[in-house]
């Protein structure tokens, strides 16, 4: 995960600010206990917020109580306790941040060389959880495949983290997943994919690096044209979001979630196409 899942945070109940807080804590606490220690600097918000979402579509309510931490010692937080849940999604999360990293090495990022630091935690997944591994590998693969063909093609490039997210639900959920619980977190994975090409773009453009965006926009290209793309894009997305949204049976108050998917994910794709589009940018071009 990459960490562009927020809040729209003025607009969050205080309530669910300390429960995201406490899933946070949580999914550092199962992730250690899953994986080892080291694959807790992996943790993001992002693996938070999909724990609240599978809990609350699962029916298993997470139980927060105050516990002490190794950052805070001397001060009891409040966090919610690991069960079968987060200790799986512990596993996701330390399964992609070892293969993002290999393929950063692939790429020649220098950070790449730390994806050993995760390798323990991937044998462990790959011994108790085989699937997770299976398809986060078959994915990563067709991706791979699809950077080296240079597509150009947007959607394209979005399968497979699209279909990923939508397969590790449905394992996750087992017998309580359906078409729009997977709907659901398969156009999240095609946003996430989306914001990270997003955020990428200049980097990726300064060093030559696969970029769908920079593709898809080559030089000269007309700066209004491919932003009203991009919202259409997105627009189609969120549309998408809304419905399976609506049509998925949550057990338990799904304020947080909401929030975050309605408000939170629309306002930091503003905040991206911003940044890609503005004016100063479209100068340098």
């Amino acid at each position: 995960m990459f960490g562009y899942i927020q809040p729209d945070t003025p607009y969050l109940f205080i309530k669910d600010e300390k429960l995201y807080h406490a899933a946070y804590c949580g999914m550092c606490k199962a992730i250690g206990k899953s994986c080892g220690n080291v694959a807790k600097t992996a943790l993001t918000y992002d693996i938070a917020f999909i724990s609240c979402l599978i809990h609350n579509i699962a029916g298993v309510d997470m139980v927060v109580k105050k516990r002490f931490c190794a950052l805070h010692p001397f001060k009891r937080k409040l966090m919610a306790l690991h069960d079968d849940i987060s200790l799986t999604l512990g596993c996701v999360n330390t399964v992609l941040a070892y293969y993002k990293l290999l393929d950063d090495k692939a790429d020649g990022e220098k950070k790449g060389v730390f994806s050993f630091v995760y390798k323990h935690g991937y044998k462990r997944t790959l011994k108790a959880y085989p699937e997770i591994v299976r398809i986060v590998a078959k994915y990563m693969q067709m991706q791979a495949e699809i950077e080296k063909r240079d597509s150009d093609i947007i959607e394209e490039a979005c399968e497979p983290s699209a279909l990923m997210l939508k397969e590790l639900s449905s394992c996750v959920l087992g017998e309580r997943s359906t078409e729009h619980t997977e709907g659901l977190l398969y156009d999240i994975g095609k946003w996430v994919y989306l914001a990270d090409a997003f955020d990428d773009f200049e980097k990726d453009k300064k060093k030559g690096r696969y970029n769908v965006l920079r593709n898809c926009f080559k030089e000269g290209y007309d700066c209004k044209t491919c932003e009203d793309e991009v919202n259409f894009i997105l627009n189609n997305l969120f549309a998408d979001m809304r419905y399976h949204l609506s049509n998925i049976d949550f057990k338990f108050n799904h304020d947080l979630t909401d929030n975050i998917i309605l408000r939170g994910i629309p306002l930091k794709s503003r905040a991206l196409v911003k940044g890609l589009f503005g004016c100063k940018k479209c100068k340098n071009k």
